[in-house]
């Protein structure tokens, strides 16, 4: 390899590498928002199986 073809390598791949560090902060809350819906999912469910019923408790809404 010339020290043109080298040139381009490092070019390359630090273009990659700006590139996966612009695009991981959106992976990973793609990631987090899913895990989320998954846990939302399985309370819901056992909620409606019976399961999760609250004895003596209410909701109360909050008005800020």
């Amino acid at each position: 390899m010339n020290g043109n073809q080298i040139e381009g390598l490092v070019g390359m791949v630090l273009v990659l590498g700006i590139l996966v560090l612009m695009a991981l902060p959106s992976v990973l809350g793609v990631l987090r928002d899913r895990r989320l819906d998954r846990q939302i999912r399985e309370a819901r469910r056992t909620e409606e199986a019976g399961h999760g019923r609250r004895t003596g408790h209410r909701r109360r809404s909050v008005i800020a």
